[in-house]
This record gives structure tokens, sequence and C-alpha cells, in this order.
């Protein structure tokens, strides 16, 4: 059965569109519930801004590398402004490739 550090794993190949720096690293996925008995998955993310008109890229991304995991049967993304991102979210890795990109 899969378990939160896979599912986390999955997310770090899915990138953020308009960046091209994995969601994890960006600090993204708050958070990741898993119902044992039925096999769903939920996830609790935020965007860099909540204009960001990418969210069905996303979704379609997550789904693609977390629905083919050892037992999941579906996986539900519930998008969260509070608390709001900021690059403090970021991992060291996320922070090192921002600047690697250029922005930092």
């Amino acid at each position: 059965m899969v378990n939160q550090d896979d599912i986390r794993e999955a997310m770090k190949q899915v990138d953020d569109p308009e960046l091209g720096i994995n969601v994890v690293d960006l600090g993204l996925l708050y958070g990741v519930t898993v119902d044992e008995a039925t096999g769903g998955v939920n996830l609790e993310m935020t965007l860099t801004s909540m204009g960001c008109p990418l969210t069905d890229q996303i979704i379609a991304d997550v789904r693609k590398y977390v629905e083919p995991l050892d037992g999941v049967t579906s996986v539900d993304v519930n998008w969260v402004w509070d608390p709001p991102w900021g690059p403090d979210k970021m991992t060291d890795d996320g922070k090192l490739m921002m600047k690697v990109m250029g922005y930092g």
C-alpha cells in the first residue's frame, strides 16, 4: 500500500509549469492524506499566485504520477491559500534551483 513518502517522491516529478521546478521543492505541497481503506489520496496544495492559469496542467501531472502508485484508487487536489506561499516554503534544493535559474 502506498504511503505519504511514496506520494511525496512521486510528486517530485510534477513541475510548476512556469518555473520548471517540482512542486515539492517549491513548497507547494502542504499536506498528503491517504485513506488506507479506500486507496484515496487527498493532496493539499497551493500555488505561487492565486491567479495561476495552469492549475489544470498541474492536476493532470499530479494524477499522471500519483495514480499509478500501488493501491491508489483516486487522487484529489484541494487548493489552499492559507498559509500563503512564500519563498520560505521552499526546500534547500528548491532555493538552489531558483538561484541557478537566476531568480535569487
